[in-house]
């Protein structure tokens, strides 16, 4: 059984010291922004939030938002979605009563009544008053097969860095003297029951340059992690190392990876104390094991022993070859050009892929027989985006989660060898959807590419006068975007007047590596092109008029429409700039995003810069141009993310004479809130702010 998930993400980073050279400080006047918690920084963004709450806050449509936002994320009505760990369903649950949050667990005959019997393992609430600290859960990682000891991570007030502690699932209680790690961005992965590998800050040169470890060091239990063995070190330049343990049912293998770039990755074995490249392509991922069989993700054409593989295949090849250095690999499964890989896991006996088919989920088997292996598509519901929620590793049992733009989330429990499906939870329609329907067009870039996206709208429109409309869209790191269903959105938007589309741009991973690779460094103009484009369409086709639209993206997607509000402003009437990326020369400076070159390519290489500055908001707008009002939002505690890049953005506008809007949580993380409470709060903010700007600003007071 494939236990990890070989996918590296820019969850973690440690913080560093913004070192200012007098150069640079007289080229940009609010570097000072980027100090995070300096008294001047922070009394800067505090005046900013009153200025901007004072307003938004006495609007009429805010309470009432605010209110029905926080109904719905605390509702008891929730799916409690399940993680199987030996046999039981643990969930991880927040609601009114529990704001930050309690871990807990039930049999499978209790998950599946109408009113679980959930036995409270951590009640995170009760821990951070007991400790007087504002905990926020980061997750947790139990040993397999027994599941008796997990490391659980505890963040103060959200961010990505988090305290690391040893976990007694049976006596539901912190080990003394266990495995412990203070706040950093750290990796630990159980290897048995009295050792982990684990990477963390151990002082000078135990970083990459991204501030991830750079180090694996073999930690064994009751010896201070400062004295772990170090099995091997990547170089500064590199992303990240780590090391794990996955299982083949019983069979363990020990695993170091390399992400020498974000998206480029060297995986070694690690046995007898020795580590040996397998010999997959750089840009390929490990996507699992299963009965002795590897399963790797390709990104690009790969030639192997006179054999051609395509771009995004999966293929398998036998462990023992791949341990020899003489993997035989096979295809297992080929997308064409209209379909995606959008995950891969397995069961007992079974590889599930899950399949974006233009942009549609569904699901499909793979078993091996002894003429090879077979494959058949599950009969899970269509038309809408399927997400396998978890696995069984003793079983072809599994969860996966249905939805829609207007089809509340239904919780199915299958089987993989039978293909029986049973709902097991549905959620309750949280607004209004009668008379709403939902289509899909496309709309011709500006290079030629046919560029699709999803409306959801009344079925009768009114195609002289247009309706407000929110574009939202992502394109970036090879992350799909696809239906879903979202009670805060449909009950402050959709069933107040207002029209939503989702845009599946260049970028992005709807239709596989090609789309993603083509927005990629100097062609990263062709996701904003594809953006902007969208929003043209809907204006020629009646859905919309440029003073009615709005749009709306965070961290990459905050770039996003950042770029396109400076590259046209006459397009939109309302910005919702959340988290964002915006300096786009200092950028690889700040936080996580020296491990983001791979996408944007380095600002420090003359020819890169050249492209980069073409685009880069924050070097793009100009005192004189008429720019809509924009909203911009961020977070104190967002260590991935650099809150200076809003708050030097909004420093410069006002500095020109724009009107702007600007909120900063003093807590939150990258998610910008870090409770239900902060969530329904910005919900608030953010659709009192689109009300106002795109419904004549009448409406909303």
């Amino acid at each position: 059984m494939f236990r990890k998930t070989f996918v590296f993400s820019s969850l973690a980073l440690i913080a560093t010291t913004i070192a200012v050279s007098p150069i640079m400080a007289e080229q940009d006047p609010h570097l000072w922004l980027e100090e995070v918690d300096s008294d001047q920084a922070l009394e800067w963004a505090e005046k900013q939030n009153k200025e901007s709450l004072s307003f938004l806050e006495s609007q009429p449509l805010f309470e009432p938002i605010q209110e029905e936002a926080l109904a719905i994320l605390t509702s008891d009505d929730r799916i409690a979605y399940p993680s199987l760990m030996g046999g039981e369903i643990y969930n991880f649950w927040r609601d009114n009563t529990h704001v930050r949050g309690i871990w807990r667990t039930t049999s499978r005959e209790s998950y599946r009544s109408d009113d679980p019997d959930w036995d409270i393992i951590l009640d995170v609430d009760a821990l951070a008053e007991e400790e007087e600290e504002n905990w926020v859960w980061a997750g947790s990682s139990c040993r397999y097969p027994d599941y008796d000891r997990c490391m659980v991570g505890l963040s103060r007030g959200g961010a990505d860095a988090a305290v690391r502690r040893e976990f007694d699932l049976e006596k539901r209680a912190f080990v003394e003297d266990g495995f412990v790690l203070p706040e950093a961005k750290s990796s630990v992965s159980w290897r048995d029951r009295d050792s982990v590998f684990v990477g963390t800050d151990f002082g000078e040169g135990s970083l990459t340059d991204s501030g991830y470890p750079r180090q694996v060091r073999l930690w064994e239990r009751g010896t201070p992690v400062e004295e772990a063995e170090l099995v091997f070190e990547g170089e500064a330049s590199d992303v990240s190392v780590n090391g794990v343990r996955f299982w083949d049912s019983d069979t363990p293998y020990d695993m170091i990876i390399r992400s020498i770039g974000f998206f480029t990755r060297h995986y070694y074995l690690f046995e007898d104390g020795e580590t040996h490249r397998i010999d997959i392509p750089e840009d390929a991922s490990l996507a699992g094991v299963l009965n002795g069989q590897l399963l790797v993700e390709l990104k690009s054409d790969w030639e192997k022993d006179d054999r051609q593989f395509a771009q995004g295949a999966l293929l398998v090849a036998d462990m023992a070859g791949v341990r020899a250095g003489e993997a035989d690999f096979q295809l297992l499964y080929q997308p064409d050009m209209q379909e995606a890989l959008s995950g891969v896991t397995t069961t007992e006996n079974r590889v599930l892929v899950s399949v974006l088919d233009n942009v549609i989920g569904r699901l499909v088997s793979f078993r091996q027989t002894e003429d090879g292996w077979e494959s058949e598509v599950l009969g899970a519901p269509d038309m809408g985006t399927l997400s396998v929620v978890t696995t069984d590793d003793k079983s072809d049992g599994f969860f996966y989660n249905y939805t829609g733009f207007l089809t509340p989330s239904t919780l199915y429990q299958a089987d993989a060898a039978s293909d029986e499906h049973v709902s097991v939870r549905s959620e309750p329609e949280q607004f209004d959807s009668s008379g709403l329907t939902v289509s899909q067009h496309e709309v011709e870039s500006a290079d030629g590419t046919r560029v699709p996206y999803f409306v959801i709208h009344p079925e009768e429109m009114d195609d002289e006068k247009g309706m407000p409309t929110l574009l939202n869209a992502y394109g970036g790191f090879e992350v799909p975007r696809t239906p879903f269903y979202s009670g805060v959105m449909g009950k402050a938007w959709l069933e107040r007047g207002g029209v939503y589309v989702l845009a599946n741009i260049r970028g992005g991973g709807e239709f596989g590596p090609r789309w993603h690779q083509a927005a990629l460094k100097e062609n990263r103009q062709h996701a904003f092109d594809d953006f902007i484009a969208v929003g043209r369409d809907l204006v020629d086709r009646g859905i919309t008029t440029p003073e009615q639209l709005g749009i709306q993206g965070g961290s990459n997607g905050g770039l996003l429409v950042g770029a396109a509000f400076t590259q046209a402003p006459e397009l939109f009437n309302a910005v919702v700039c959340q988290v964002p990326l915006l300096d786009m020369q200092r950028y690889h400076k700040l936080l996580a995003g020296a491990s983001w070159m791979a996408e944007y390519g380095n600002p420090d290489v003359d020819e890169e810069w050249a492209y980069i500055r073409e685009y880069s908001p924050y070097h793009n707008v100009h005192e004189g141009e008429d720019y809509p009002k924009v909203f911009f939002t961020t977070s104190t505690r967002d260590d991935r993310v650099h809150p200076a890049h809003a708050r030097k953005m909004v420093a410069r506008m006002k500095e020109q004479g724009h009107d702007v809007l600007y909120y900063e949580n003093i807590e939150g993380g990258h998610g910008g809130a870090a409770n239900l409470e902060q969530r329904a709060h910005l919900s608030g903010l953010i659709y009192t702010y689109l009300h106002y700007r795109l419904n004549s600003e009448k409406e909303a007071g």
